[in-house]
Formats: C-alpha cells, sequence, structure tokens
C-alpha cells in the first residue's frame, strides 16, 4: 500500500543522509519533497501541513543544529513525526478479566465487518479468550449465514438470529445466552449502509445503550482514503468509537486514510487487515508502521509472524531431518505451507530492511505467488513412494507429474534441481551425504575420525 509513498521518501531520506551540513535550502526542498509525497498519497491536507510544520519546527531547533549527522538526525525526527501521526503507541482491547465483555463492530457496507468480527474472534481465542460471534445485521440477509459459517470453520459459536429479528433484542439475548455458554466476550457485527445515515446511527446507539459494550470498533476499509477519514469523524461523533480497524492494508491504495485517520478522529487504529485469510489480522504498532514507510523494514513484526507460523515440534524434527540428512519433498511441501501461514512473499520481503530498494532493481527477481502454487501442486501430484526418495522419479514419472499438476516437464525438471541443490548445501552444512545419494560414505584415514 505505501510503496510509492515509500520510494518517494526514501529518495529524501537518501537526499539529506549524504549531507554533512543542511542548509535552508536543503531543508525547503527536502520538506517540499515530505509534503508532496504525503499529499500525493492522500493524507488528509490539514494533516500534511501541521506534520510538516512540526518537522520545520523542530528541524530549525538545537537537536539539528548542534548534531554532528544533521541529515540523519532530520530523519530521526521524520521517523518520530509519523508515528506521532499515526496514534504514538499501540493500543491493546480493553477487556477485563471474568467478567464478559461486548465490542460492537460498526462501519459502513463492505468495509469487512463480519470478516473483521470472525478475524478479532480467532485471535481472542488464540490468546485464552471465549468469544462468541452475534450476527445482528439483518439487512444483508448473506452477513448472518456468513458469520455462522465462519464461525464453524473457526469452532466458535454463533448466536442464532433471522433476518425477521430486531437487532436490538438479538443483541440482548446474546449477552444472556454468552453468559449461560461461558462466553467472556461478544463480537457484534452491526449493519452498514452505503452511506452514513440517521437510521443507521440510531439503531446502533440503540445496540450501544443495550449492551453497554467495552469496545466500538469502526471497521473502515483502508482502499477509500479520505472518505474513510470523513467516516471515522462521523461515527465518532454519533458513537464515541474506542478505536478503528483498517481492513484491505494489504491493498494497492496510496495509504493516506492510516497516516490520517487516527489524528483526525482522535482514536487509535488497534488493528489492520492485511489479508483475506482468517489470520490476515494483526495489532497496530505506529512505530513498526512508520519503520515500514520510510523504507527500514519492520523485522520485530516478521519475528512474530515467523514464530506463530513454526509449529516447534515440527522444527525440532526438521531439525533433526537435516542433521541425518534425510529431508524429503513432503518437508519442502511443509515449509512451503508455513511460508504460506507467515503471509504473501511480498508482505514478508516488505518486512525486511532495505528491500524496497532491490524491488527496483531490473536484475532482481521478483517474489511470485504463483511459483509457490506451482511447485505445491508438483510435489502433491507425486505419490509417497517419490516424495521420499526423489531419484525415482525417472522421464516417464515426470511426464506424469507435470500433466496432474498443469505444469510442464521442465517445470519438474527444475522443482527436482532446485531440491537437489538444497539437499547439497545441507550436505555442506552437516558434513554428511544427502539423502538418497546411493552412494557410499568414505572412510577417512586414521587420525581424521
Amino acid at each position: 500500500m505505501f510503496d510509492n509513498l515509500t520510494d518517494r521518501l526514501a529518495s529524501v531520506v537518501k537526499t539529506l543522509s549524504g549531507k554533512g551540513r543542511l542548509s535552508e535550502k536543503n531543508m525547503e526542498e527536502a520538506l517540499r519533497e515530505v509534503r508532496l509525497a504525503l499529499l500525493e498519497a492522500d493524507v488528509n491536507f490539514q494533516v500534511v501541513k501541521t506534520f510538516v510544520a512540526d518537522v520545520a519546527a523542530r528541524a530549525e531547533g538545537k537537536e539539528v543544529q548542534q548534531s554532528l549527522s544533521p541529515g540523519q538526525q532530520v530523519i530521526k525526527i521524520v521517523n518520530e513525526e509519523l508515528i506521532k501521526l499515526l496514534g504514538g503507541t499501540s493500543e491493546t482491547l480493553q477487556l477485563q478479566k471474568g467478567v464478559t465483555s461486548a465490542i460492537m463492530m460498526v462501519g459502513l457496507q463492505g468495509s469487512g465487518k463480519t470478516t473483521t468480527s470472525a478475524k478479532l474472534a480467532r485471535m481472542l481465542q488464540q490468546e485464552g479468550r471465549r468469544p462468541y460471534l452475534v450476527p445482528a445485521d439483518v439487512y444483508r440477509p448473506a452477513a448472518i449465514e456468513q458469520l455462522r459459517v465462519l464461525g464453524e470453520r473457526l469452532g466458535i459459536p454463533v448466536h442464532p438470529s433471522s433476518v425477521q429479528d430486531d437487532p436490538v433484542s438479538i443483541c440482548t439475548s446474546a449477552v444472556n445466552a454468552a453468559i449461560q455458554l461461558g462466553a467472556d466476550t461478544l463480537l457484534i457485527d452491526t449493519a452498514g449502509r452505503l452511506h452514513v445515515d440517521r437510521e443507521l446511527m440510531d439503531e446502533l446507539a440503540r445496540i450501544k445503550s443495550a449492551v453497554n459494550p467495552t469496545e466500538i470498533l469502526l471497521v473502515a476499509d483502508a482502499m477509500t482514503g479520505q472518505d474513510a477519514v470523513t467516516v471515522a469523524a462521523q461515527f465518532h461523533s454519533d458513537l464515541d468509537i474506542t478505536g478503528v480497524v483498517l481492513t484491505k492494508m494489504d491493498g494497492d491504495a496510496r495509504g493516506g486514510a492510516a497516516l490520517s485517520i487516527s489524528k483526525v478522529s482522535g482514536r487509535p487504529i488497534k488493528f489492520i487487515g492485511t489479508g483475506e485469510d482468517l489470520d490476515g489480522i494483526e495489532a497496530f504498532h505506529p512505530d513498526r508502521m512508520a519503520s515500514r514507510i520510510l523504507g527500514m523494514g519492520d523485522v520485530l513484526t516478521l519475528i512474530e509472524k515467523a514464530e506463530s507460523a513454526v509449529d516447534r515440534q515440527q522444527a525440532k524434527a526438521l531439525v533433526g531431518k537435516i542433521r541425518k540428512n534425510s529431508f524429503t519433498l513432503d518437508d519442502f511441501l511443509d515449509q512451503i505451507q508455513q511460508v504460506k501461514k507467515m503471509g504473501s512473499l511480498e508482505q514478508i520481503m516488505g518486512m525486511l530492511p532495505g528491500m524496497q530498494a532491490l524491488k527496483k532493481m531490473k536484475d532482481v527477481p521478483k517474489p511470485d505467488e504463483r511459483e509457490l502454487k506451482r511447485t505445491e501442486a508438483m510435489i502433491r501430484s507425486m505419490t509417497a513412494k517419490e516424495r521420499a526418495n526423489h531419484r525415482m522419479i525417472d522421464g516417464s514419472r515426470r511426464k506424469r507429474i507435470a500433466f496432474g499438476s498443469g505444469n510442464t516437464v521442465q517445470d519438474v525438471n527444475r522443482l527436482l534441481k532446485s531440491y537437489g541443490e538444497m539437499l547439497k548445501m545441507m550436505k555442506k552444512f552437516t558434513g554428511k551425504p544427502a539423502a538418497f545419494s546411493g552412494g557410499k560414505r568414505r572412510k577417512r584415514p586414521k587420525g581424521m575420525r
């Protein structure tokens, strides 16, 4: 989402970091580029004006003038002001232990409330809470069924409701049902409209009064840019929202909503949607997002994603297999699955420092999700014996695998070659022959054992 903004700011950072001394002209040019970059990213004009003024005021102060590297000091100031613009610090849900809490999910139609409710329920379940999903959108018939199906997939109970029911009655009966079931967190999926209207706000106000929610989260589509900021201001004015969930942050919009919404609404962004899968949601960290925007990566989030995706027992078993050189194509397939759990290759690369510059180089291969899918399809088209011993895959087997996976024989050849090179690499690390090499281990001379 922030690619264009990152590119523009990266050029400013490069220019400033190369300056041993900063002149008034240097600063004016740099701030002009920052202003243009933010405006092109669809950031609210008033927000841009304040941001640039704050950076300029600090850049004229002693912390820059007395610095040994003023260019780097200005970059530090831009980073700190970006963090402040994005909300300052990360804020979590304010849920009490031992008490049934309600979270109202509000927003316009199509912003992703239903899916976000399920994603958030899954996250809370993993944290040890007992969520209860409440479908209160009776105007979009598919919403009730969608939430029921998502609840089934996650193993999370969903309150029974129908389009004939009154939304307020659904919510009040859900509170009692949650207590009976021992659930401690209600996630109420409310109705939306194509635009903010009085009827919608009145209904949401009645639900708020009936259930007294601990949190009211506005689910806003980051792709809508400045419209999302306007919607946030209106919802906050009527309902006093406690936070924002920005969805579709993996899209190709300009990112202005993320940089404006917290400042305009006065409420923090608590979560961002990062994909269509039910694990495609993450807590929002202003400092990490600022780091990504400035092209400095986000290693902490990458580590957290890796820790949540990797099964410790599987990892231990994998280490053992690598040491014994018995790493098979089944193990290779397992590794692909774990990488996919972390998000798209584009997202993973975006969290690595310096990758933004590499992405612009013509001779550097770009991440291709289709390649992973092709590899997965080819391995799944092999028999169990073939996955255990790749050396038995002769010409006729390669043709069968290619046909079964919808690929070419050349694709299968490339996969097996890459896998063979991987085994050779493992052999170098372990000092042992690769699996199924067919060769005998050489005897070492005496004194070398």
